[in-house]
């Protein structure tokens, strides 16, 4: 069949498929031990999905309200006093979304105009600097400082420009693992404060954080707060990524704008799943225990790899672990994320993809948000190289 128009003009000429899906595609082709994409291989929990059962069967199956079940909202209203001691209402400034990339799209797009600038922290999770491009904006990259991925507060004012609309931060940070300070969000609360600059607050991984470190919450700061859209994964609190539930904070007046383009992305999510969800928060020792439970893994992970040539600074939250691979290979990260798992059996994701100038630390991103037998498994190839 002839193709038409013969020449396309791409939005996003170069965007490919997402190194994600490539890995795991080799993993699986390889056979592979698959500590690439950031999905647990374990059980989600069966009360959930019995709880998800029950309302599929009692008939919840139609259309949400746009905005998100009332009664979801209003748990994650009373969770957000519970730990952050602040008052989210669940009419105006909660909203319920497919996972929370397309909360993220979706801030983006409610408040992006064409040439408006975009701050981004490099290594970033691959969703922000296209979303910004579709809107005509322009991603401002500034690049973490190793080898702990701290933000430079100075570089931030130097960027800044009469153009800034937005800065995206992600904390715990997603590929590594670090945790932003209660002195980062007073510098940024001092850096946006007098502007009308808006805070895009990533914080998925908002309950895996180690070491008796607590999470930094835009929400906690009321200046901050006051101009920032906060994005949540259920997915990624309840091992259950495949479903795409997230949701996003946001003072009314930024939340009526993100409503204005939910409604015509998605309209509204699942049904039965935000019933179900609704209802399993009443357990807060799921969500609160977290912490431990991930960092147990980390610690296992961390020590199987004690004897091997890879080294590391341990991850300070989310479920990925960064390795520095600079006494085995010279290779760039990308070649040799590929001959890893070609020939050693254990896939990861290369930093420098989570760059826009494909910056090469020669560190690999990998996932241990595994079973113990799987990263047994892992970390035992890994030692024999």
């Amino acid at each position: 069949m002839p193709n038409f128009p013969n020449v396309i003009k791409s939005k996003l000429p170069k965007v490919g498929t997402t190194i994600f899906t490539i890995m795991s595609a080799l993993a699986n082709e390889h056979k592979a031990i698959n500590l690439s994409q950031g999905f647990p291989n374990f059980e989600t929990s069966p009360e959930l999905i019995s709880l998800v059962n029950k309302f599929m069967k009692k008939g919840f199956n139609q259309y949400a309200p746009m905005q998100g079940l009332l009664s979801l909202r209003e748990a994650i209203a009373e969770k957000m006093l519970g730990l952050y001691s602040v008052s989210y209402s669940p009419d105006t400034e909660i909203t319920i979304t497919a996972g929370g990339t397309q909360a993220i799209y979706t801030a983006i797009t409610a408040m992006v105009k064409e040439g408006d600038e975009v701050i981004i922290f490099e290594p970033a999770y691959d969703c922000y600097a296209p979303a910004i491009e579709l809107q005509g904006g322009i991603p401002v990259y500034i690049s973490l400082k190793s080898p702990d991925f701290h933000i430079d507060w100075e570089e931030v004012k130097r960027v800044i420009s009469q153009k800034t609309k937005m800065i995206i931060i992600n904390t715990p940070h997603n590929p590594t693992g670090a945790v932003m300070t209660a002195a980062d969000m007073k510098q940024l609360e001092k850096i946006t404060s007098n502007t009308d600059i808006v805070i895009l607050s990533d914080e998925v991984y908002e309950h895996i954080i180690f070491d008796g470190l607590k999470h930094e919450s835009v929400s906690k700061y009321p200046k901050l707060a006051e101009r920032s859209f906060v994005v949540y994964s259920f997915g990624k609190t309840y091992h259950t990524t495949g479903w795409k539930m997230g949701y996003c904070l946001a003072p009314a007046n930024l939340m009526t704008e993100f409503r204005r383009v939910h409604q015509f992305l998605v309209f509204c999510v699942n049904t039965p799943i935000q019933h179900a969800v609704a209802e399993y928060m009443k357990n807060k020792d799921e969500y609160l225990n977290l912490g431990a439970f991930y960092q147990e893994k980390r610690d296992r992970f961390i020590a199987l790899i004690k004897g091997s040539k890879f080294t590391y600074v341990p991850a300070s939250g989310s479920y990925f672990q960064l390795l520095d691979y600079s006494k085995i290979s010279k290779e760039k990260d990308t070649e040799y994320a590929i001959r890893l798992t070609k020939e050693n059996g254990v896939a990861s994701v290369p930093n420098s993809v989570f760059y826009h100038n494909r910056l090469d630390l020669h560190l690999l991103r990998f996932c241990f948000a595994k079973t113990d037998e799987t990263l047994e498994q892992a970390a035992e190839k890994l030692c024999a190289i």
